[in-house]
């Protein structure tokens, strides 16, 4: 089994905010995310896909069909946007990383060949606040 890590870069806005809460409750609760004009991350996107390698390449996939795929069903709809209006696949969902990096895999896991596995969807929000998802 070889796993092979792509790594992506977006910038995009949102803010942690329960609608069913009062406005003291929400910036008890998460602060200065809270904040009504939004807040915004530059995120390190990490997909990691695993299989075997192909006999006759030796790739386990062509990186660029693999760039290709993150940016066409993730990057395009997520990069320098709001995330709590502009990206459908989180509609009705609070926008925190952990919910990004499911809807991230839910995105790509359709989209891939059939001969590899989404491994991991690894979600940088800082640079010492990440989130990793397994498909679990």
């Amino acid at each position: 089994m070889v796993y092979l890590t792509r790594l992506e870069h977006f910038n995009a806005a949102h803010k942690l905010y329960n609608p069913d809460w009062s406005k003291e409750k929400n910036e008890e609760m998460f602060g200065a995310c809270a904040n009504e004009n939004w807040h915004g991350h530059n995120f390190d996107l990490y997909v990691t896909i695993k299989g075997d390698p192909n006999q006759e390449t030796g790739f386990l996939m062509d990186v660029k069909k693999l760039k290709l795929i993150i940016k066409e069903h993730v990057i395009v709809k997520v990069d320098h946007k709001n995330l709590n209006l502009d990206v459908e696949f989180l509609k009705g969902k609070m926008c925190s990383t952990e919910n990004l990096a499911i809807g991230i895999w839910n995105q790509l896991t359709p989209n891939l060949p059939q001969n590899v596995q989404l491994h991991c969807v690894k979600l940088y929000e800082t640079p010492r606040i990440y989130v990793e998802y397994f498909g679990d």
